[in-house]
C-alpha cells in the first residue's frame, strides 16, 4: 500500500458516526442527542464529512469543536449567535479570548439564556404571543414554560408565513402529514429497531433522520413542480 493510500486509510478509520460522537461526548454533556447535534450542524457550527450514502462522518477535530460549543453553551450560557462570532475568529487564524456572557448585557438578545420564556421566544422570532398559543394549539410547537432555539427558528418561520396569510390553524394538516411520514420512516426502520443497546438506538435515530431528510427533498420537489405548472 502507498504512503498517499494508507493516510486515506487512516483518516477513513478516525471519522466517527453521530453515534460514536454521541458515545464519547454524552458522558459529559449528558443531555446531548442525535436531534442537537444536527441542529448545531445546521446552524454551521460543526460541518461533518458525508459518505456517499449520506451518512454523516466526524474527525477528531469536528469533536472537539463540538466540545468546545457545548462546553460555552452549558458553562458561560452563551448564544450560539456570541458562539459561531467566536468560532469564525478562531477559523481566521485569531486566538479570541472567551467571550463574557456578562459584558453583553447591553444586548437583551445576547444574554437569553439557552432556555427561553414564551416572551422571549416571542419576542426574538418577531411573533406575538398569541401567535405562540396558536402554533401550539394547532401542533405546531409543544406546549413547554421554556423553550430552545430550535423553537426560535420554528416560530420565526411560522410568524413569516401568518405576515403572507398563511395562519398556523391552515396547517394542522402538515401534522397530520408529518405523522403518516413517520409510519413510512417506523416501517424502514425495523431491522435497526429491533436492536438492543445505545448504539443501535442512536443509529436508529440517526437513519430516520436521514430517510426524513430524503423526504423533505422529494416532498420540496412535488411543491416546487406544482408551483411551477400553476404559474404557466
Amino acid at each position: 500500500m502507498s504512503a498517499a493510500a494508507h493516510a486515506t486509510t487512516s483518516t477513513a478509520r478516525s471519522l466517527l458516526s453521530i453515534g460514536q460522537v454521541l458515545a464519547k461526548l454524552s458522558p459529559e454533556f449528558t443531555d446531548l442527542t442525535p436531534s442537537k447535534l444536527r441542529f448545531l450542524e445546521e446552524q454551521g457550527l460543526v460541518t461533518p464529512a458525508r459518505t456517499a450514502s449520506g451518512y454523516r462522518k466526524f474527525s477528531p477535530a469536528d469533536v472537539d469543536r463540538l466540545r468546545l460549543v457545548l462546553s460555552m453553551q452549558r458553562d458561560h450560557y452563551l448564544p450560539l449567535k456570541v458562539i459561531r462570532q467566536h468560532l469564525e475568529e478562531i477559523d481566521s487564524g485569531a486566538n479570541p479570548a472567551l467571550p463574557n456572557a456578562t459584558s453583553l448585557a447591553a444586548d437583551s438578545l445576547l444574554v437569553s439564556r439557552i432556555r427561553y420564556t414564551r416572551e422571549e421566544v416571542a419576542k426574538i422570532a418577531g411573533a406575538s404571543l398569541n401567535l405562540l398559543q396558536d402554533a401550539v394549539s394547532a401542533g405546531m410547537i409543544e406546549p413547554a414554560e421554556s423553550y430552545g432555539e430550535e423553537t426560535v427558528a420554528v416560530l420565526t418561520a411560522i410568524a413569516e408565513l401568518q405576515r403572507s396569510g398563511i395562519e398556523p390553524r391552515h396547517m394542522r394538516t402538515m401534522r397530520a402529514s408529518a405523522e403518516r411520514e413517520y409510519s413510512l420512516i417506523e416501517r424502514a426502520l425495523v431491522p435497526v429497531t429491533h436492536r438492543q443497546g445505545a448504539a443501535s438506538k442512536a443509529r436508529a435515530a440517526e437513519r430516520a433522520h436521514d430517510i426524513a431528510r430524503h423526504i423533505e427533498t422529494v416532498r420540496t420537489q412535488l411543491l416546487r413542480q406544482i408551483i411551477s405548472q400553476e404559474s404557466r
